[in-house]
């Protein structure tokens, strides 16, 4: 039974990250869904996100930041973030303490991988507006696991010392 949960929460992650909203329609949060939905297809055609996806992808890095509209692909990160965790928790997950770390910290270091992405170069690549979000959200996604192992330490010798 534990295992069929989760399955079932790791399926409704993962279709929320292949797009926002679609977690939330198989926890049957419709309004939620297509909320969701609505704001990624909203953001997305806004800050030309597929675009800046198909000329990263070609290696066109240029172009691509002259494409993007920083203004709204800055939202991205923190909506696409949570849309998975909502997803992720309607559907039983996130219950150990801290979880939300994993989703906070990597929406917050992508949106600032985005504000340095047409400067910061990485052993002098630029990686753009597409690459570089990425990377940082990875590095997010450690340092949040990293930060909770220490929290976790930590609450634990205050107990043993209480």
């Amino acid at each position: 039974m534990i295992n069929i949960l989760r399955q079932e929460r790791t399926e409704k992650l993962l279709w929320s990250i292949a797009l926002p909203g679609f977690g939330q329609l198989l926890n049957r949060r419709y309004l939620k869904g297509v909320l969701f939905i609505l704001l990624e297809l909203t953001i997305n055609h806004m800050a030309r996100l597929n675009t800046i996806i198909l000329l990263s992808f070609k290696g066109d890095i240029t172009a691509a930041i002259t494409a993007v509209d920083y203004q709204w692909l800055m939202f991205y990160p923190c909506v696409y973030m949570f849309a998975i965790w909502d997803a992720f928790k309607d559907a039983g997950g996130g219950r150990s303490p801290y979880a939300t770390l994993l989703f906070v910290i990597p929406a917050y270091m992508a949106t600032v991988g985005i504000m340095y992405s047409d400067t910061l170069k990485i052993c002098n690549v630029l990686l753009g507006p597409v690459w570089l979000p990425m990377l940082f959200c990875f590095l997010g996604i450690a340092l949040a696991a990293i930060i909770r192992k220490i929290i976790a330490t930590l609450e634990t010798s205050n107990l043993a010392s209480k």
